[in-house]
């Protein structure tokens, strides 16, 4: 593309963030908000498409990411490609032979997503200190039978069957942020491609992206297992493997034994983890945290923890772990059961770590849509790749931008960011919320783009 239709490409995708930002912002400026995106757009992919080699490369997915913010309705190539020359003057000609260009460019190309995961996490760091990883099953509903990946699934998040792609993605929280920086698409037996269980790939998703985040320079935080019954004895194994810090959702029937003398349970064998917890609920404290939902308000649940561990044959990957229950009502069974690593950590702080998967479900619940994480149809896995790492690049930058608009929110005004000390893992760092980390990080993205 030419200089000149860049330019009247950019400024068309900017007339459009008027519109589409404005109706996020409320009563914001809209000019103001669409020069704040655009910029943040702009600097983020300067310094995470250094990776690239290739200038038309970088050039297509800058354009790719303003079109993801910028396009109306589904966020498809199609739809991308016409809102890229909707302000260049070009006829039904050129929108085929854009929509063509990117075409190649997501489901066709050589280009490796991986680097740019990496390198949105290292931005990020850099600009908000990374206070916990969040991994959150995301059910993408498909009605044809071509798209990779989909089939007739049961969500076990939901608790409900449906037609479509089963993808588990992986959020970087911080005091100010709530953002998606690895993906994994669950492909069973069904799709003919691989035997991988839910449970393996979900686990999978997660040490990736805690790997791949090290190697940048990355420090290891712990990580919230967000996903029904997921803290089995082979996913805690996992992650003490990786020595990554862990809190997981547990089964209410999982069997673990007691190991404290002193409390109920102890040597009677293994118990179901609701009956281990209901056993001490006379230790039941309030812990009081932010509610996610509500800016400001605050709420208090009755928490209980006990050490247990899981019943293993093998001797030396027996350990000790912390189960703890939250109780909305003092007379009911517990509600949220979860277990961790992180055995020195107090339980109020764990709890209020718990709450950042809130925070990513509120984010989740508008940024998925705006920026068309779900919207990618095609057979081709790279493809799938490559388009969620890139819509995942345009929901960090509505993040980065001042003022940011729902997708932010939860992240920047509804929830404080834990504040406990964990063991092994270091403390949880506390961010303050800055009126725009874009500019911040201005030196660090031009260091990055010169690499």
């Amino acid at each position: 593309m030419n200089t000149s239709t860049s330019t009247s490409t950019s400024s068309a995708i900017s007339g459009t963030y008027r519109g589409v930002r404005a109706t996020a912002a409320g009563r914001r400026n809209p000019v103001n908000q669409a020069a704040g995106t655009a910029e943040a757009v702009e600097e983020l992919c300067a310094a995470v498409f250094a990776s690239l080699r290739r200038r038309d490369q970088r050039e297509r997915g800058r354009q790719y990411v303003h079109g993801l913010l910028a396009a109306q309705g589904r966020k498809s190539i199609r739809n991308i490609a016409q809102q890229m020359t909707a302000g260049a003057g070009a006829g039904a000609g050129g929108a085929a032979a854009a929509e063509q260009s990117l075409h190649h460019f997501i489901a066709a190309s050589t280009w490796d997503w991986q680097p740019i995961r990496a390198a949105l996490s290292q931005y990020l760091g850099r600009t908000a200190p990374l206070n916990a990883w969040v991994a959150q099953p995301m059910a993408i509903p498909k009605g044809g039978e071509h798209s990779v990946g989909a089939g007739h699934r049961f969500d076990p998040h939901r608790g409900q069957m449906f037609r479509g792609q089963q993808a588990f993605g992986m959020w970087f929280t911080s005091a100010a942020m709530v953002t998606p920086v690895g993906w994994r698409l669950f492909l069973d037996e069904e799709s003919g491609t691989t035997d991988e269980s839910y449970e393996e790939c979900a686990v999978t998703a997660v040490l990736d992206t805690v790997r791949e985040a090290r190697e940048s320079g990355t420090a290891t935080r712990p990580v919230v297992l967000d996903i029904r019954d997921i803290a089995t004895r082979a996913t805690l194994n996992r992650f003490a493997e990786a020595r990554v810090p862990v809190v997981g959702r547990i089964s209410p029937e999982a069997r673990l034994l007691v190991t404290d003398p002193r409390l109920p349970g102890f040597g009677a064998g293994t118990l179901a983890a609701r009956d281990v917890l209901q056993n001490v609920r006379g230790l039941r404290m309030p812990v009081e945290w932010p509610d996610p939902e509500l800016p400001g308000a605050r709420r208090t649940s009755l928490v209980a923890a006990v050490r247990v561990m899981v019943p293993d044959p093998a001797p030396g990957r027996r350990r000790e772990v912390l189960l703890f229950g939250e109780w909305e009502a003092a007379r009911r069974l517990p509600t949220q059961l979860w277990v961790t690593d992180m055995v020195r950590t107090e339980p109020g702080a764990l709890v209020r770590m718990t709450k950042t998967a809130q925070r990513v479900s509120a984010a989740a619940g508008t940024g998925v849509q705006e920026v068309g994480l779900r919207d990618f149809s095609g057979r081709s896995l790279p493809g799938w790749h490559r388009h969620v790492t890139l819509a995942s690049v345009a929901h960090a930058a509505l993040c980065l931008a001042p003022a940011a608009g729902p997708a932010a929110a939860p992240a920047a005004g509804r929830a404080a960011a834990p504040a406990a000390a964990t063991a092994p893992a270091p403390a949880l760092a506390q961010a303050p919320v800055r009126h725009s980390p874009v500019r911040r990080a201005r030196a660090h993205a031009a260091v990055l783009a010169g690499r």
